[in-house]
């Protein structure tokens, strides 16, 4: 009895001292690799997004906030036989500080060819291939004409829309990207860092303006659920980021705007279908504007924010009649 007792006591204490390592089969669901770069699926896709700019006075109160609201239709190269994803601005909406929203008619139905190629910009200098011309002279639907920084959000409206889709969801050519996180948790120095863009458009921006970023990081956070699809959860970080740009509002006045960006945001990825389900960014821009007249400098703190989703046709409908 006793020396059933003692083999028991030491086989007991074996099992205590002798190092437990739980099998790969049991390390969970959350534990990679995972391929982040799945193939997007062919269906037609619908976005909406919301871009706000509130600006503050020095002493910290806001002054007024400016709403640009975008809704997108994409079909996708594999299904227009294209030689790039076609998109199509189905309506453009600004609300600027106190006014009442006002549609843009030059916007509504305008179709571009979104194409990928590893500069980011056409043969014209141009970002994603966005034609400039379109964001000429734009007026709104009561035929107030659009103020020229005010037109340049419209058009940047394309570029924060492209590169969250298509530079931070979507792999990268010749550079670190989306196909290098494998695992929850890792981080990357993006392809994007320190790239610097021209953000020149039409006579009213000259060019010689670029935004330069800074140490783009991408970040695979976790998993999470957008309208009961499984995504991934991104999340990208520009660094200290600057910028410059030459406006000319009018002949013979040339401004000068130089100052710092730091944004940043979330962005959910279908696992799946491949496409972005959802995504935000959070900028604060700093600047120095110079005027050729008194008070000659002049310093501007703008917070942006932005809500980029992706919604079913229906949602897309009740947003052009207006039943949003």
């Amino acid at each position: 009895m006793k020396s059933l007792l003692y083999s028991s006591l030491i086989a007991l204490l074996l099992v205590i001292a002798s190092p437990v390592s739980a099998p790969a089969s049991d390390r969970g669901p959350l534990h990679g690799p995972y391929d982040l770069t799945t193939a997007r699926s062919s269906d037609i896709q619908y976005f909406t997004m919301e871009s706000r700019m509130m600006s503050y006075a020095l002493n910290g109160d806001r002054i007024g906030t400016d709403v640009f609201r975008v809704s997108l239709k994409c079909i996708p190269q594999a299904v227009s036989g294209k030689e790039g994803d076609e998109f199509t601005c189905l309506k453009f909406t600004i609300q600027l500080a106190n006014a009442p929203e006002a549609e843009l008619p030059a916007m509504r139905n305008w179709k571009y060819m979104y194409r990928r190629n590893s500069a980011g910009i056409d043969e014209k200098g141009q970002v994603f291939g966005i034609d400039h011309a379109q964001f000429n002279n734009l007026v709104d639907v009561n035929g107030s004409p659009v103020p020229p920084d005010k037109g340049y959000h419209v058009y940047n409206a394309f570029i924060d829309f492209h590169s969250i889709c298509d530079v931070f969801a979507e792999r990268m050519e010749g550079g670190r990207g989306i196909q290098d996180l494998k695992n929850i948790g890792e981080k990357i120095v993006h392809a994007a860092a320190h790239s610097e863009a021209p953000v020149h458009l039409g006579d009213k921006i000259g060019k010689g303006s670029t935004f330069k970023n800074g140490k783009v990081t991408l970040e695979f956070k976790g998993l999470s659920l957008v309208d009961e699809k499984e995504c991934a959860l991104l999340e990208y970080d520009s660094g200290e980021s600057s910028f410059t740009m030459n406006m000319k509002p009018m002949p013979n006045m040339d401004i000068r705007v130089v100052g710092s960006s730091h944004y940043r945001g979330d962005i959910y990825k279908d696992l799946r279908s491949g496409w972005v389900r959802k995504a935000n960014l959070s900028e604060m821009v700093v600047s120095e504007v110079t005027l050729p007249m008194p008070p000659n400098k002049v310093n501007t703190v703008v917070e942006r924010s932005i809500i980029l989703e992706n919604v079913r046709e229906g949602e897309i409908g009740r947003v052009l009649t207006g039943n949003k």
